[in-house]
């Protein structure tokens, strides 16, 4: 067996591939221990006995988290004399530029764990000035004597000569300081130039690699040591528990990476390659754009610090199920980003919550039926939820049900922002694309957002509630490289190019072998990030012929023009490794035409009718308003909106 577990904020759902059937398990999260609810929903699936389970693949919020929460490790800076403050200066940015008193977000290291070596060296890593051991050594000793748990080191320059960088971890491991683990080295994290980039990513390594350690080393002791445990990175590739433990700010957004690529997988089976995903969980929503393929972009920006790694292009609002609608002081309507999460949740949970979320709004209206929530494994308290819906009707001075229709419109308008950014911002016509919605929350929302931008369809998976934890499955190994070059694109640049794609070339077999990859099963793509001379930013080509002539026809692509009398540099050079993982077998089944009476098991006052998703057989056609209930999660199709059942068995809703 096979399983694939996604630990979200409410909810941590489970995927099990068995003798080629797919299973399901959905279970409230534990925000104290996450891995509390991991094992408990792995002992379900598996009646009790772990060594059943043939692979793990598992997404995590851990790093996330500790990051937004403030709830990392103790960690130190070391960076070169005279560059203490990088961390706090930053790019001088602002983030909202007519505000008169801008917030910042504080570095996850203060300044009184940020120390400085003595040591110099130039652009092309020629040491100017040596390390200073002395000196060294009596940082170390005061950083022993502080309770530091790990070092972040980023010297200047040395993505182009790593060496003081390597004689600082040597040192600290030979006075007995500290473990080589605890000193993260940023030309091993990020060898790319740009100082502050490089700095803020190493800082949030050092910051979350121990808190993901710890995790990581509670969850293996409680599984079967013959369990091969996998991470999602946020690539949307996978990689070892081991290299999870050395690369942990490459998991910081793995959750939603994952419900990419599973979408992605489902949606060309069913013969869509244009696709905008909405993944609606309880706390959040993500959206992304793949327009043939999921977009990766170089770097992102976790609670407005700077992650340069490699990730897919996803925006995340906070609108979730758990979304808490509030007045704000000018007397407007506004819903999240705080969430009511799985502890106390949404009033209708009845655990305790007290404040009207997303959740509480469909239920009034009637969205989410209480007798099949969690395929009926959940009661919902539909009075209580009234109740907190009316008193913010009576701040509003209206109506329940338009109060509850007003929650849902900001939500909605919160993520149609969101799905603009990534379309039509970035120059692609939504209208020509599919939406493809999931997560808990995301079909009870989509017709209403497909409106909103005459998206034409939307694609609803079969079991849209887990599809994050179904995209660990078909994901696949993806391990990551790259060598700062920075020069003008000669022939001489060509060479060097080459030479080193074999050194990354020799590095990723070593590592994909320690994955368990065999020879055979690797692939390698090098590709190098260049721009024209002046400017301060790349665009990634594909290594190989005539790499001036595939940038002017990138840039022209992307840009709309070409400078191709203006001189090309070469900036960094990246390897992406990878081994395409054995997918579960999915066979489309024949479609026979019905109207899908034995699904249907009701027909409510308010004209809405209720199917059942497991008795929806392919082919099947109905229209809205109708509920189409499930164990993950809760289909709702709009008035004037049709639906109809395709071979694979997923749910494709149009307007009428």
């Amino acid at each position: 067996m096979f399983t694939g577990v996604d630990i979200g904020g409410t909810f941590t759902d489970f995927v099990a591939v068995d003798n080629g059937r797919l299973r399901i398990h959905k279970q409230l999260s534990t925000p104290d221990d996450p891995a509390r609810a991991m094992l408990f929903g792995l002992a379900e699936l598996s009646g009790g006995d772990l060594t059943a389970i043939a692979r793990l693949a598992h997404g995590s919020t851990v790093a996330t988290n500790a990051i937004l929460e403030r709830k990392g490790a103790r960690a130190a800076f070391l960076t070169t004399e005279g560059f203490r403050d990088i961390l706090a200066i930053g790019r001088q940015n602002r983030p909202r530029l007519y505000a008169l008193q801008p917030q910042l977000p504080p570095p996850l290291i203060p300044r009184e764990l940020c120390f400085e070596v003595r040591e110099r060296l130039d652009f092309q890593g020629r040491v100017l000035k040596p390390l200073d051991y002395t000196a060294l050594d009596a940082t170390l000793d005061t950083l022993k004597a502080q309770g530091v748990e790990s070092v972040a080191v980023c010297l200047l320059h040395s993505y182009a000569n790593p060496v003081h960088e390597q004689a600082v971890r040597q040192r600290a491991v030979e006075r007995g300081c500290f473990q080589p683990e605890q000193i993260v080295l940023s030309s091993d994290v990020l060898p790319q130039f740009r100082e502050y980039e490089r700095a803020s990513t190493t800082a949030l390594e050092a910051y979350v690699r121990p808190v993901v350690g710890r995790y990581l080393r509670r969850l293996e002791a409680a599984l079967p040591p013959s369990l091969p445990l996998s991470m999602m990175k946020s690539d949307g590739g996978t990689f070892s528990a081991a290299a999870a433990r050395q690369l942990a700010a490459h998991t910081a957004l793995s959750g939603p990476a994952a419900g990419v690529i599973g979408a992605f997988h489902l949606a060309q089976l069913a013969g869509f390659d244009r696709i905008i995903t909405l993944d609606m969980g309880g706390t959040s929503t993500d959206v992304a754009l793949c327009p043939g393929e999921p977009v990766l972009r170089a770097e992102s920006e976790i609670d407005g610090l700077p992650l340069r790694v490699r990730l897919l292009d996803i925006e995340t609002v906070g609108a979730g199920g758990g979304s808490i609608a509030r007045i704000d002081a000018g007397g407007a309507l506004r819903v999240g980003p705080e969430s009511a999460g799985a502890d106390p949740g949404p009033v209708a949970y009845g655990r305790g919550g007290d404040r009207v979320t997303v959740t509480d709004a469909n239920v009034v209206l009637g969205r989410l039926d209480p007798a099949y929530f969690l395929g009926g494994g959940m009661s919902l308290d539909t009075a209580a939820a009234t109740a907190a819906v009316e008193r913010l009707a009576g701040l509003l001075g209206m109506d329940v049900e338009s109060a509850a229709l007003g929650v849902l419109e900001v939500a909605n308008s919160n993520i149609e922002r969101a799905l603009r950014r990534v379309s039509v911002a970035r120059g692609h016509d939504p209208r020509a694309f599919t939406l493809m919605a999931f997560g808990g929350a995301g079909p009870l929302h989509a017709c209403d957002v497909a409106a909103r931008l005459q998206i034409p369809r939307v694609l609803v998976p079969r079991y849209p509630g887990v599809l994050c934890a179904f995209g660990l499955l078909v994901a696949d190994v993806r391990l990551d490289y790259s060598r700062s070059v920075l020069g003008p694109l000669t022939a001489e640049t060509v060479q060097a190019l080459r030479a080193h794609i074999n050194d990354l070339e020799a590095e990723a077999r070593a590592a994909l072998d320690a994955e368990g990859v065999a020879e055979p099963e690797m692939i390698f793509r090098p590709s190098v990030d260049m721009r024209y001379q002046g400017q301060a930013y790349e665009l990634s080509v594909p290594y190989g012929d005539d790499l001036a002539e595939r940038f002017h026809r990138l840039h022209e692509q992307t840009y709309g023009h070409a400078l191709r009398d203006r001189a090309v540099e070469v900036v960094t050079l990246r390897l992406e490794a990878t081994c395409i993982t054995r997918k579960p077998a999915l066979e489309p089944e024949l479609l026979e035409a019905n109207a899908a009476p034995s699904a249907r098991i009701g027909q409510r006052a308010d004209g809405v009718a209720i199917y059942l998703r497991e008795k929806l057989s392919p082919g099947s056609a109905f229209h809205g308003p109708a509920l189409v209930v499930q164990l993950d999660s809760t289909v709702y199709v709009a008035p004037g909106w049709s639906a109809r059942v395709d071979a694979y068995r997923n749910l494709i809703l149009e307007p009428a």
